[in-house]
């Protein structure tokens, strides 16, 4: 009894390979994955947060301008002074919960000595701090 010998099949090895299971165990991980992933996202944990009011931007902050020109010189409220005595005058503003210092620094300038006096700031005490720019076209 023969079952089809054609002309082909003459005892040589099947030369493709069979990719539907490979495809099937894809379509089955690719389900797996896209019902797990929102089970890993943050919100999905059932987390109770608390709740608060509001925020509200304090205009009572006193705000002090703090100016470095091209050459990386300092000028605070427009009074040039040495980064010892804006170390000084930091620590004693400081203190104040609504002291807030706003730097203005000169494109040109070294952001190294930006960098400087915004570490002086930190070793002063100083917790707000902003940046002020220009805004262009």
């Amino acid at each position: 009894m023969s079952f089809g010998n054609s002309s082909q099949d003459n005892g040589s090895m099947m030369s493709e390979i069979n990719v539907t299971p490979l495809v099937d165990v894809m379509l089955v991980l690719l389900v797996v994955f896209i019902i797990t992933a929102p089970l890993l996202a943050p919100q999905s944990l059932k987390i109770n947060l608390p709740k608060t009011e509001s925020v509200v931007h304090d205009d009572k902050l006193q705000k002090v301008s703090l100016a470095i020109d091209a050459k990386g010189e300092v000028s605070m409220e427009s009074v040039r002074m040495s980064d010892d005595s804006l170390k000084e005058m930091l620590k004693n503003r400081a203190t104040d919960p609504n002291f807030q210092l706003q730097i203005q620094a000169d494109e040109a300038v070294n952001y190294g000595r930006v960098a400087q006096v915004m570490a002086i700031a930190q070793k002063s005490g100083v917790s707000k701090l902003s940046f002020l720019t220009i805004t262009g076209k």
